[in-house]
Order: structure tokens, then C-alpha cells, then sequence
């Protein structure tokens, strides 16, 4: 290997690894909807591993990390990642930064989403807590499209386990507005990323992220409405999924389902189903060879969302 070379490649993985967000910025410029005010000992906590954030608890201060595209690959798209966690905890580091960071060196700018978790402490309705900070998510990222280089019509929505059911719901139902829009921009996502995603709070379902969202004492409609499968319609965004057949803990049905209603309503989706990988592995599926991201990368270029300039 030519020496000259492999210092380019030793260098940009480097570079590439060290990116961090330009910049954090808070979610709502004033009162957060729904918000109460809890207890003075209601604190957002971080959980460390081996003296890095691996994620965070107790989030009451919803925030967007911004990780500007490469300037020299940039292609206008952008994604906002929303991290894993069972609706109890968000997995930050290998669901979000890792990711983040893995998009803007292929020119896509992202935008790791730090969204509330559901508590009656903090919250009027903890079960629209996530969804609203979602949908203002995605209306901070087309309002700030020009500013920060963004083709408005590629933006959109991924999400990790639990954080998949948030990017589901908000693929399914931006048109129920949680937020102030005074605008009237649209909340629907172009395109949707679901990794090992809870999707349905009525088959298959991921128990934990239904007793966190809504309760153990949910309604039907409640269940059905987070039941991300019965929403799907010609509109939904193109979709792509990922899972693995051994999961445990989120079972691979929630996937199926998703496909199946996407596929019903003539909705373009592209579904990678593993033997194994169990679940929460990140961008790493030890038991494969095969890099899912790659597929993900190969799909958004067969759909056109990567092409073109930043302008």
C-alpha cells in the first residue's frame, strides 16, 4: 500500500471519528409544551462507560445536536437520529453521535435529537411528550434549511428501538400537530430510517416502551394510536428497516408488520432482515460481515437522496 495513501486514510478516520456537533441548541425558545415542573431532585443523569457518555435519563430539556455535512460531499439531505432506550433512556452515544457522525462524512447533514422521556412528573400527557419534540424537531430543521444548507425536501426521521417507534410515529402522524407551526410548515418527514424499531403497542409488542409511554393502564385507542401499523397510508415517507430475526427484546414482527402495511399502501420500502445480531448493536452487528449502513447508503442513492450540492 502506497505510504503517502494510507496516511490520507489514517488521517480522515481520524478526522471523521473526531467530529463533534457545532452546535446544541435547545429545542423551544420559550415554555416547552406540556411541561410541569418537577421535583427539585428530577435531574437529567448521565450513565458513563469508560469515561464516555454512553446516555442519558431523566431528560427534561429537549435539545438538537447538530453534525454539519462534509462541506466537500455535502448533498443537501439531513437526518435526525433519535436514539434508543425503551422510552426510559436514550442510548446517545453508539444510537446517536456514532451515527451522526458516520452521516456528515457521507455528506448528510444530522441532527441527534435529545427528546423527553415520558414521565407524569414532568409532563400533562407524558404519552405526547416524545411525539412533540419530534415534530418540533423537524420544524426547526426546514425552518433552518437555508442557514444550514439543507434541501428541504430531503429531510428526514431515524430511530433506534424505542427511538424507531418516535420516528414511525412522527412518519405516521405528522399531520397531528402537537406543536406551534406558525408557518404552516410541513412536519412530514421525506424519508424514514427504522433500526430494530418497536413499531405496534398491539402485536408484538415491546412492553416496557408501552408501560413508559402510556401507562399500564392505556386505553385501546391509546394502544391503537401508537400502533404505528394501522396509520400507514400512500403518504407515509419511503422507508427503510433493519432487524434481526433473534431479537429478544424488540421481536422482528414489529419490523414485518411495518413492511407490510408500507408495501399494502404502495409506500417504496427496502427491509434487511438478519439471522442474528439480537438487538441494540448499533451500526455493529457482530455477527455479520455485511455493514447495514452500507445498504442504507446504496438506498438513499436509489432514491435520489443523494445527489446534488448543498447549496
Amino acid at each position: 500500500m502506497n505510504k503517502s495513501w494510507l496516511l490520507l486514510l489514517i488521517m480522515g478516520i481520524i478526522g471523521m471519528n473526531g467530529v463533534n456537533a457545532q452546535e446544541i441548541m435547545k429545542l423551544y425558545p420559550g415554555k416547552i409544551p406540556g411541561a410541569i415542573a418537577g421535583p427539585a431532585t428530577y435531574k437529567q443523569k448521565e450513565t458513563i462507560i469508560n469515561g464516555k457518555v454512553f446516555g442519558l435519563s431523566k431528560v427534561t430539556d429537549p435539545s438538537l445536536s447538530l453534525y454539519k455535512a462534509d462541506p466537500l460531499k455535502a448533498n443537501g439531505a439531513a437526518v435526525i437520529i433519535c436514539p434508543g432506550g425503551g422510552y426510559a433512556f436514550l442510548a446517545t452515544d453508539h444510537e446517536g453521535e456514532e451515527v451522526a457522525r458516520r452521516f456528515a462524512a457521507l455528506g448528510v447533514t444530522a441532527l441527534v435529537l435529545k427528546y423527553r422521556l415520558p414521565s407524569d412528573t414532568i409532563m400533562t400527557d407524558k404519552s405526547f411528550g416524545p411525539l412533540q419534540d419530534a415534530q418540533q424537531a423537524i420544524y426547526l430543521v426546514r425552518k433552518n434549511a437555508a442557514a444550514w444548507n439543507i434541501n428541504p425536501a430531503k429531510i428526514g426521521i431515524m430511530g433506534f428501538s424505542a427511538g424507531g417507534h418516535l420516528a414511525a410515529s412522527l412518519a405516521v402522524h405528522y399531520g397531528d400537530s402537537k406543536i406551534k407551526n406558525p408557518e404552516g410548515l410541513s412536519l412530514r418527514p421525506d424519508f424514514a430510517i427504522l433500526i430494530y424499531p418497536v413499531i405496534s403497542f398491539t402485536a408484538s409488542a415491546h412492553t416496557g416502551s408501552v408501560k413508559n409511554l402510556i401507562g399500564e393502564k392505556a386505553t385501546q385507542l391509546q394502544k391503537e394510536y401508537f400502533s404505528n401499523e394501522l396509520h400507514v397510508n400512500a403518504q407515509t415517507p419511503v422507508t427503510f428497516l433493519v432487524h434481526a430475526n433473534d431479537d429478544d427484546t424488540v421481536p422482528v414482527e414489529n419490523t414485518i408488520l411495518f413492511n407490510q402495511a408500507l408495501t399494502k399502501n404502495k409506500v417504496p420500502v427496502e427491509t434487511h432482515l438478519y439471522q442474528a445480531g439480537g438487538h441494540g448493536y448499533g451500526m455493529h452487528n457482530k455477527t455479520t460481515s455485511d455493514d447495514w449502513f452500507q445498504r442504507l447508503q446504496e438506498w438513499m442513492r436509489g432514491n435520489h437522496l443523494l445527489e446534488g450540492k448543498a447549496n
